[in-house]
């Protein structure tokens, strides 16, 4: 007889994991360059994919199948056997225990980010899922040597999150930097990720999420169990907190200001540190175990940067490799049942960091053998020139990850009446342009002269701008969103730790031709509406018009333009 409460809740939590690959798309994807957005979209589909089909394939039976000497379980391929765990079905407990072992692949992901060969890639998610995550798993989970000395691991700081940082860090490593990421001084560069937005919506995807990583792994609600997983959430949530909170007080005293991307970082540390002993710790030992992740995370993403001189784009290595060690170290301290500070005895500590060791060691003598065995048969990273075009077009042959907005029809274009127009049949036919002197176009040649004029102003003028040229007669303008830096370059800023040499701020670029309107007139009025005595209030470019064409009709000059300009 089954538990139908117990199987409820914990198909809630293999939900709530899986939804994690989500949140793990979306803070890589935000955080790495948008050329590369669509690869990573199909890293983190597929390392799940591949890794949940040689996961039931082989490598529950390494993980739950009967010990072998403690090392590594009885294989039983495609789960012929019955996996009893308290009060739910075995393929509720497969299932979820799958989801778990997703997690650990996709870690990867973000380390080796923007240079990766996607079949490499594919071919590292199978060996981690087939056999590493199996073999460390057995001996904390599946009734191995380390669970056999008490070693206390609840929901995965090592067995699911370390063993994803490892391998990742090893990946960088082996990998290399991006290109330009580091000078020729040696120092780093900062390359920005092209979407906080994104990053963000990770991070309380993840954190969301994580209530079901943690909390369902009591594997029941029933009873005292339902305390338990109170506990459990809360525990939880103090740390990712405390994460948070620590980051952004800690860029804000290095940075002069609070960073964003590393404050993330922060929450996700937390939440990587308590998976430990979330069930083993009052809420005041969540908030330290927190608090300690988030000087791990941001000082370990430094040293990663600066002093290791490791490429890792989205800090998978600090938030996952480190505050996985680090947070199942303090199980060892803050435990309410044998931790160093209730008990005095550092013996449990002592087993904490045997497990830690142990698996660090495991993990990276394979992936080290991994990496350097596709490094050296099908190539690891792409070529230059792939990874200066960006691996979406190279590796997927997607011209962007995001979509085109420019208006298209299956059968012909639309006029700018709104009216289909039929498909031109040939370049002439649809730009039928006949050059005339100014005098053919009902204009007397010199009668009026033409100028253009570019603004480049702030984002936040623009409506203000757009108002007053209509004012005096101007309605025809072309607009632009552009990133620049004036002479002040500017402002000093910091991206993850690393000063940003220019900061290329946001900028909106209006081009106008003006011909019957005096120019002094349109000048004076664009001052009026940008101007606020402020640097950065903008500039203007004045040029001459040699000509103009309407492709359209062929008119030209004065004609081309009598609808924009009188």
């Amino acid at each position: 007889m089954f538990s139908s409460v117990d199987t409820v809740w914990v198909l809630l939590g293999a939900a709530l994991v899986f939804f994690m690959q989500a949140g793990f798309a979306m803070v890589e994807t935000g955080l790495t360059r948008a050329k590369n957005a669509g690869n990573i979209i199909m890293k983190n589909l597929m390392d799940f994919s591949l890794g949940s089909v040689v996961y039931w394939a082989v490598g529950f039976g390494l993980m739950f199948g009967v010990s072998a000497g403690g090392f590594i379980g009885t294989p039983d391929f495609f789960v012929q056997n019955e996996y009893l765990m308290g009060d739910i079905p075995p393929y509720v407990f497969f299932i979820f225990q799958t989801m778990f072992c997703a997690t650990a692949a996709t870690i990867v992901s973000g380390a080796m980010a923007e240079r990766t060969k996607f079949s490499s890639y594919c071919i590292y998610s199978i060996i981690i899922s087939l056999v590493i995550y199996p073999v460390s798993g057995h001996w904390i989970w599946g009734g191995g040597w380390l669970s056999a000395l008490g070693f206390h691991d609840f929901a995965g700081s090592t067995a699911v999150h370390m063993v994803g940082g490892v391998a990742a860090l090893i990946g960088a490593k082996i990998l290399g930097p991006r290109i330009g990421k580091y000078g020729k001084d040696g120092k780093p560069k900062a390359i920005l990720g092209h979407s906080i937005p994104l990053a963000a919506l990770g991070v309380f995807i993840l954190w969301f999420a994580w209530f079901g990583f943690n909390g369902c792994s009591t594997l029941s609600v029933q009873g005292d169990s339902a305390n338990w997983a109170g506990k459990i959430f809360t525990t939880t949530s103090l740390s990712a907190s405390a994460g948070a909170t620590g980051a952004m007080a800690i860029t804000w005293i290095r940075y002069k200001k609070p960073d964003v991307s590393m404050t993330l970082n922060g929450a996700l540390a937390g939440l990587v540190a308590i998976t430990a002993g979330c069930d083993m710790v009052d809420p005041w030992a969540a908030f330290i175990i927190g608090l300690i992740a988030s000087f791990v995370v941001v000082f370990g993403v430094e040293l990663l940067d600066k002093k290791l001189k490791i490429d890792d784009p989205v800090g998978a290595v600090p938030v996952h490799g480190f505050c996985g060690a680090v947070g199942t170290l303090l199980v060892g301290v803050f435990a309410v049942d044998g931790g160093l500070v209730y008990t005095g005895d550092a013996s449990f500590l002592g087993v904490q960091a045997l497990g830690v060791v142990s698996v660090i060691a495991w993990v990276a003598v394979t992936m080290t053998v991994v990496f350097q065995v596709i490094k050296h048969t099908v190539g690891l990273r792409v070529s230059k020139a792939e990874e200066l075009a960006g691996l979406d077009v190279e590796e997927h042959g997607l011209a962007s990850g995001y979509a085109d907005f420019m208006p298209a029809t299956a059968t012909g274009f639309l006029t700018t009446e709104g009216v289909k127009a039929d498909e031109p049949t040939s370049l002439e036919q649809a730009v039928p342009v006949e050059r005339m002197p100014k005098e053919a176009a009902g204009v007397p040649s010199g009668d009026v002269k033409m100028t253009k004029l570019v603004v480049i102003a702030n984002q936040d003028k623009f409506g203000a701008l757009k108002s007053t040229l209509e004012s005096i007669g101007i309605t025809g303008i072309t607009v632009s969103q552009v990133m620049g830096a004036g002479m002040q370059k500017g402002h000093t800023e910091y991206y993850r730790g690393v000063p940003v040499d220019i900061n290329l701020l946001p900028k909106v670029k209006v081009e106008i031709v003006v011909c019957k309107i005096p120019v002094q007139t349109a000048i004076d009025a664009i001052k009026e509406a940008l101007y606020t005595g402020h640097i950065g209030d903008g500039k203007i470019f004045v040029y001459d018009v040699e000509n103009v064409i309407k492709v359209r009709t062929g008119e030209e000059g004065y004609d081309a333009l009598q609808d924009k300009c009188e």
